[in-house]
């Protein structure tokens, strides 16, 4: 067995995963803030599924975790709405529970858990669409980081240079269409849900809500074109926070993906709007590739850790 932990900024939500993939039990509590009680919840977290168990024999114990992870040393090194600083979580998990523990980024995690349940090798990517915007990229079963492990930060490729100003210090990035915290700060509301509330005023025709939008469909289509041209993925699985949305936000982006297509014959020959898939709200896919990071033999070398075993 091995246990699979994705810890948001509000809820830590865990699975104990069979190496047939069969998942045995499931988890899901609040996550605290700061160093202590994040350890704090991902312990507790590890003891409830342990508790739901017959047989509660760990193999590995694996963490995706939002923010910068330095994914050899298991540590997280910023983690800004978690409220953590280099917080060596692998080394502290692994005294207490005696278990080989593993710690990734919580999108490159998903994209690992996007690319097992899917189980046919294709290249793939992982769109997290949520406050933020980026994505997490598998070829041959690996997670593939690029030379300085930035690979997948689509949501700052600029697309606009005179757009509206992003978090990173750029104009016009995808993020600034297409994230959540984005496109709430431009709406102004303060609804539970602004991305909710922006499609609810542009359906009645509020103009700004009409545009806002529109830019998240955009910004979405852009995302996909930039990972299609970038590293030329097989298929592009869309998950996040807006998820949540997806039978709203689906047609809207496969039509701007198709407007896109009918001005040009080369975009056309890409395909881009067969390539994308939408995950379910609430699908459990970075447990599921948090549980797979240590599903190798003893002894392997660091960089094979992520490979996919399937059966």
């Amino acid at each position: 067995m091995r246990i699979g932990l994705d810890v948001g900024g509000t809820k830590i939500a865990g699975i104990a995963r069979a190496d047939d993939g069969t998942v045995l039990a499931h988890v899901r509590r609040a996550t605290g803030s700061g160093g202590d009680a994040v350890l704090t919840g991902i312990l507790d977290a590890a003891g409830e599924l342990r508790a739901q168990l017959a047989d509660p024999d760990l193999r590995s114990i694996g963490i995706g975790i939002p923010g910068l992870v330095d994914a050899e040393a298991g540590l997280v090194v910023h983690a800004v709405n978690l409220g953590v600083e280099s917080l060596a979580i692998a080394e502290h998990v692994q005294r207490m529970l005696g278990v080989p523990c593993f710690v990734e980024n919580d999108v490159k995690a998903a994209a690992l858990g996007a690319a097992a349940l899917r189980d046919d090798g294709a290249p793939i990517a992982y769109l997290n669409l949520g406050t933020g915007v980026a994505a997490g990229i598998i070829v041959d079963g690996r997670i593939w980081r690029g030379a300085r492990g930035t690979a997948g930060e689509v949501g700052h490729f600029v697309v606009d240079p005179n757009g509206r100003l992003c978090g990173c210090g750029q104009r016009g990035c995808i993020e600034t269409l297409c994230g959540g915290g984005a496109l709430a700060r431009a709406w102004g509301g303060a609804g539970e849900l602004p991305v909710k509330d922006i499609l609810d005023a542009a359906d009645a025709g509020d103009d700004v809500a009409i545009a806002l939008r529109d830019d998240l469909f955009r910004g979405a289509a852009a995302a996909v074109r930039a990972l299609v041209l970038s590293v030329d993925v097989e298929v592009i699985v869309i998950g996040g926070g807006l998820t949540a949305l997806t039978g709203r936000l689906e047609p809207g982006i496969h039509a701007a993906l198709r407007a896109d297509a009918a001005q040009s014959s080369f975009l056309r020959s890409l395909r881009l709007d067969e390539r994308i898939e939408m995950l379910p709200a609430d699908s459990p896919v970075a447990a599921v590739g948090a549980a797979l990071l240590g599903s190798v033999p003893a002894k392997t070398i660091a960089l094979d850790k992520e490979i996919i075993v399937h059966g």
